[in-house]
C-alpha cells in the first residue's frame, strides 16, 4: 500500500466528523480561501474579469469537492446521449496527473504520465476528440479549430474555471456528500455549499445526503449508478472475462481513484473476494507499487489500467464501467434537462 503523506491523510479526515478537532487549527486559512474563491467569483460576475464565450455551447461537468467523484463516467454518458440526439461534441480537460502544459490532442496511445488518465481514458472510450491544457480556453479552442464538426463541448472538470464560459454546470457527488462542510484545508470543499443554488443539476453518484445541503440549494437532482459485469485484459481489452472466472482464486484490488471503497464494493457485488491495495486519486505507479501481485490476479479501474500497462507482468484485469442516471418520476431525465437549458438551440 502506498504510504500516506500528511497531505494524503486530509482526505480521509475530511469525511470523518470525529476527527473535525484535528482540523480546527485551519479553520483561518479555510475562512481566507473562502474569500479569495468568493472575490474571484464576484469579480466574474460582475464582469470586472472576463469570460471567454466560445462558438459553441460548452458544459462543465465538476464538482464541489476535491478529489474524484465519478465525473469521468457521467462524461462518456453525457457524450454518448448528445450524440443520439444529433450533436457533435468534443471534450476538454486539464490533464491533472499529466506533464502537458500547451493544449494537444488526447489519442488512444498516448502517454497518460503526459496527458493524464481520465483524458487517455475519455479518449479511448468516447470515440470524440479530446483535448488537454492547463488552460481550458486555449485547449477548446485548439479542439475547435482541428474538429470544426464540433458544435457543443464538455469539459471534464472546470466548475471553478470562470474564465471558460459555460452554459450548463453538473456537479457530481459521491456517497460521501460533502464531508465535514468545510472549505479546503479544513474540508474537503473548493466552494462554498451555497454556489449549488447556481448551478444546473446535481448528479448523486451513490447514496444520496441532501441533508448536508443548504434549503436554498434546490439544483435538479439525479442518481447515477456505475455498473460494470465484464472484465477486460489490462494489455488486450478485446479479451474479456465474467467475475465466474476469478472466484477462488487470489486476487488484488488496486484502485488508485477518489473513494477506492466505491470500486472494492463494486467487486464484493460481483461475489468476488480479494485483498485491497487502495491509493491516492491519480497516483503515478511505479513497478513496485504492484510487487505484491506476482502471487496473484490484479483487477484495478480503468483509470488505474491506462497508466499501468507497461507496468504488470501477470494476469491483470480491468472493469470498464457505464454510468446510469435516473430521475425521480416527477421531472425530466438529465439529458432533456440538459437540452431544455441549451434555450432550444438546434445542432448547428
Amino acid at each position: 500500500m502506498a504510504r500516506r503523506g500528511l497531505a494524503q491523510r486530509f482526505p480521509v479526515w475530511w469525511y470523518q466528523q470525529r476527527l473535525l478537532p484535528l482540523l480546527w487549527p485551519l479553520l483561518p486559512l479555510s475562512w481566507l480561501f473562502g474569500l479569495v474563491t468568493g472575490w474571484r467569483r464576484a469579480l466574474y460576475r460582475c464582469g470586472a474579469l472576463a469570460a471567454h464565450r466560445l462558438p459553441v455551447p460548452v458544459i462543465v461537468v465538476g464538482n464541489l469537492t476535491v478529489g474524484g467523484s465519478g465525473k469521468t463516467p457521467l462524461v462518456l454518458w453525457l457524450v454518448r446521449r448528445l450524440q443520439e440526439h444529433g450533436w457533435r461534441p468534443g471534450i476538454i480537460s486539464r490533464g491533472y496527473g499529466g506533464k502537458a502544459r500547451q493544449a494537444q490532442p488526447v489519442h488512444r496511445d498516448s502517454v497518460s504520465s503526459l496527458v493524464g488518465d481520465e483524458p487517455l481514458l475519455l479518449a479511448r472510450r468516447s470515440g470524440v476528440p479530446v483535448f488537454v491544457g492547463r488552460d481550458r480556453v486555449a485547449s477548446a479552442q485548439a479542439l475547435l479549430a482541428a474538429h470544426p464538426e464540433c458544435n457543443l463541448l464538455v469539459s471534464d472538470d472546470g466548475l471553478q474555471h470562470y474564465r471558460l464560459h459555460r452554459s450548463i454546470e453538473i456537479v457530481v457527488f459521491d456517497g460521501r456528500g460533502c464531508g465535514n462542510g468545510h472549505l479546503l484545508p479544513a474540508g474537503p470543499l473548493r466552494e462554498p455549499l451555497p454556489r449549488l443554488a447556481t448551478v444546473s443539476a446535481l448528479v448523486w453518484n451513490g447514496t444520496r445526503k441532501p441533508q448536508l445541503l443548504p434549503r436554498a440549494c434546490s439544483p435538479r437532482q439525479f442518481d447515477m449508478q456505475l455498473v460494470g459485469q465484464r472484465f477486460s485484459a489490462v494489455n488486450a481489452a478485446e479479451i474479456q472475462c465474467d467475475a465466474c472466472a476469478l472466484r477462488g482464486r487470489r486476487l488484488h484490488a488496486v484502485a488508485g481513484i477518489g473513494d477506492p471503497r466505491r470500486f472494492f464494493a463494486q467487486l464484493r457485488a460481483l461475489g468476488l473476494d480479494f485483498e485491497e491495495h487502495p491509493f491516492p486519486d491519480h497516483h503515478a505507479y511505479s513497478a513496485d507499487d504492484l510487487a505484491f501481485a506476482n502471487d496473484g490476479v490484479l483487477l484495478m479501474t480503468e483509470k488505474d489500467a491506462v497508466k499501468c500497462g507497461n507496468l504488470v507482468t501477470g494476469e491483470a484485469w480491468a472493469l470498464p464501467v457505464d454510468a446510469v442516471i435516473k430521475a425521480p418520476p416527477d421531472q425530466p431525465g438529465l439529458v432533456e434537462a440538459i437540452l431544455e437549458q441549451l434555450h432550444g438551440r438546434t445542432p448547428a
